[in-house]
């Protein structure tokens, strides 16, 4: 895998206010970081008070950061989000929708009810309630650039509801772009292949903090053998890599790039 030199892109969200979601660990916690080794004034989101020790990174990186815990899956923990970055800042021009992730693995059919639902309110809710409540905040700015993290695993299996939620974020991806392209706004979203992490240090699936039983176990091994298989690099990304896109189609370098969903996912295409 290729390296970068951080010291190159020093600068490169200079002036700019970032809020990142998810922001406590994983993607989320490389994408704040970059961005505020990159000049960057972010504003952390999360539901865990994990957050807070990123925002302290952060300022060791010598960054002006906030963070702000909120339950996303709610209006009202969106706007609080977007509250708190105008309230520090005064302003929001880059939104990174990093909230979702699968909390079940299996085939669709032993999915019951509640289990349904709490995939699209996890994986789809917080994108459609942020986006919402930050445009307001985006348009009083002058323009911003909009980046959802979506899936790979729109066409991958034991996820059918997972795959139905990061289907309806591409969805509000293509069409925010063409409704808020002439009001400065562009919109994209990346959608990650399997892609490498620490443990998670507070668990998806909050029912069930000793993990899966052996057939659920089963059924996630299908997933990850499909993920490799489904890549032409037959390997796992790191957060580093999904962070890299992201933050490329947050910039001014993507100036021209709207509506785009981009695969991270080493060649799978979704």
């Amino acid at each position: 895998m290729a390296s970068r030199d951080d010291a190159a892109w020093t600068g490169r969200f200079a002036g700019k206010v970032a809020l990142v979601t998810g922001a406590a660990q994983g993607i989320g916690r490389s994408v704040a970081l970059r961005l505020a080794r990159e000049g960057g004034r972010v504003v952390l989101v999360d539901r865990s008070p994990l957050v807070e020790e990123v925002r302290a990174e952060a300022e060791a990186a010598g960054a002006q950061a906030a963070a702000v815990i909120a339950d996303l899956e709610t209006f009202a923990g969106a706007e609080a989000a977007v509250a708190g970055a105008m309230s520090r800042f005064g302003r929001l021009d880059i939104l990174v929708n990093n909230v979702g992730g699968t909390i079940w693995a299996m085939p669709y059919g032993h999915y019951a009810e509640a289990q349904i639902e709490a995939e699209i309110r996890r994986s789809l809710f917080p994108t459609l309630w942020c986006c919402r409540a930050a445009l307001p905040a985006m348009l009083e700015s002058g323009g911003g650039a909009i980046v959802n993290v979506s899936s790979i695993a729109t066409r991958g299996l034991n996820r059918v509801p997972y795959a139905a939620a990061k289907g309806g974020v591409n969805a509000i991806t293509t069409c925010l772009a063409w409704e808020y392209a002439a009001q400065g706004i562009r919109v994209n979203a990346v959608a990650p292949g399997g892609t490498e992490a620490p443990p998670r240090r507070i668990p998806r699936n909050l029912s069930a903090p000793s993990g899966p039983d052996e057939q659920q176990q089963l059924w996630w091994q299908q997933v990850s053998e499909q993920t490799r298989a489904s890549s032409f690099l037959h390997r796992y990304g790191t957060a580093e890599e999904q962070a890299a896109a992201i933050l490329f189609l947050a910039s001014d370098e993507a100036s021209y790039v709207t509506g785009v969903i981009l695969p991270v996912a080493g060649g799978d295409l979704g």
